[in-house]
């Protein structure tokens, strides 16, 4: 049998061609989360949660493959949002928050994340560990799109769907800007990076 693979099994959500925006209706998911602030390029805080979710992560992975219940570890997502939204096309970055993500299989139980949790702190000596929560999302319908380049040359994309698609469409957005980063970007070049855009939307009243 396969072991789970979030990208199999939701294609439509992780696996996205189009690279002009687009609906696709997202169904509800679990994922292990770590809240922050600050630059993600420079703020440690940001670093040390990216390392928790990943051992956190491959903890429980590890521990499923032993009683045959593999899974695919999902790829590094974000939600985004600011007090005023405008340091998102200013880029400054230091006045983000972040929700840190990866996805977990049916299978992962409260109790086994928290047995995976507790076994990823005793090795690691991470405090952001400590700091990890369950996190339920249903986004429902959303605008998507696939990004391929730099995360820094996000802005024309976005601002097009703000001040184009969505009116276009007669949307609103709800919810937080999400974005799912299919690539390393420690072993892929800036302008090949492909990073899934997403923003739940409403009909507009």
């Amino acid at each position: 049998m396969a072991s789970y693979d979030i990208k199999r099994e939701l294609r439509q959500c992780y696996a996205p061609r189009n690279t002009v925006w687009g609906l696709v209706d997202v169904p509800e998911q679990r994922f292990l989360a770590v809240d922050g602030a600050g630059n993600p390029n420079t703020a440690p805080v940001y670093a040390r949660a990216v390392e928790a979710l990943y051992a956190t992560a491959y903890t429980l992975k590890f521990a499923a493959k032993r009683t045959g219940d593999d899974f695919v570890v999902g790829p590094l997502e974000g939600l985004w949002w600011a007090d005023d939204p405008s340091v998102f096309t200013a880029r400054a970055k230091d006045a983000w928050h972040w929700t840190m993500l990866i996805s977990l299989p049916p299978s992962a139980t409260a109790e086994l994340v928290e047995a995976a949790r507790t076994a990823a702190l005793a090795k690691k000596q991470n405090p952001a560990i400590a700091e990890l929560r369950l996190h339920t999302l249903h986004e429902g319908r959303s605008a998507q799109v696939l990004h391929v380049g730099s995360y820094d040359d996000e802005t024309p994309i976005l601002a097009q769907l703000h001040g184009e698609y969505l009116d276009a469409n007669g949307l609103r957005p709800t919810g937080q800007h999400h974005e799912i980063y299919l690539s390393d970007p420690r072993r892929t070049a800036p302008a090949k990076l492909r990073t899934v855009l997403r923003q739940p939307v409403v009909p507009r009243d």
